[in-house]
């Protein structure tokens, strides 16, 4: 199977649907914390990824308008939930035949930042709603492939908890 392209998505806020209030949703990058190593027996140095420990990672959440939902997410006594569910168009190359895989994006963090927009006749304000990700967990056909807690010391890759036995010995 070939994944081609995301067909349609629906983005929620704390469960309740954003129809038509949102627009590009850009998931936030994987960067890894690294430390660099260097000794005897070893020539040079380079950088060792530390095992689910990441950057900073923020996620910007656009709104066609302020609104509401806009609005409310500025609220940093509260997490801000956000779900995309998406369907996949996937491409089987054997027969040629075209079919449809489930994506399940699921975020928590809080606000940081609220970009307004800008007021003009017939357009869009373009705001915008900047989220520290502190969870995210991405399921493909609702099988989980990458979770990470950083508040509760979890991070799984297809389905294996790579820090299980860290967590046992802290």
């Amino acid at each position: 199977m070939i994944p081609e392209i995301i067909h349609s998505f629906n983005a929620y806020k704390n469960g309740k649907k954003l129809i038509g209030i949102t627009g590009d949703v850009t998931l936030p990058n994987f960067d890894a914390m690294t430390a660099t190593i260097s000794g005897a027996g070893i020539l040079g140095e380079y950088n060792s990824a530390v095992i689910g420990q990441f950057s900073s990672m923020s996620m910007d959440i656009p709104f066609r308008v302020v609104n509401e939902d806009a609005v409310s997410a500025l609220n940093v006594s509260e997490a801000l939930d956000i779900t995309l569910r998406g369907s996949e168009q996937v491409l089987n190359e054997g027969t040629g035949k075209l079919s449809y895989s489930g994506i399940r994006v699921v975020t928590r963090g809080r606000s940081t930042a609220f970009k307004p927009g800008k007021m003009k006749n017939g357009e869009m304000m373009d705001a915008a709603v900047t989220c520290e990700v502190t969870y995210i967990m991405i399921e493909i056909d609702k099988k989980q492939v990458i979770e990470l807690d950083k508040l509760n010391y979890v991070y799984k890759v297809n389905g294996v908890d790579l820090l299980e036995k860290v967590r046992s010995q802290c």
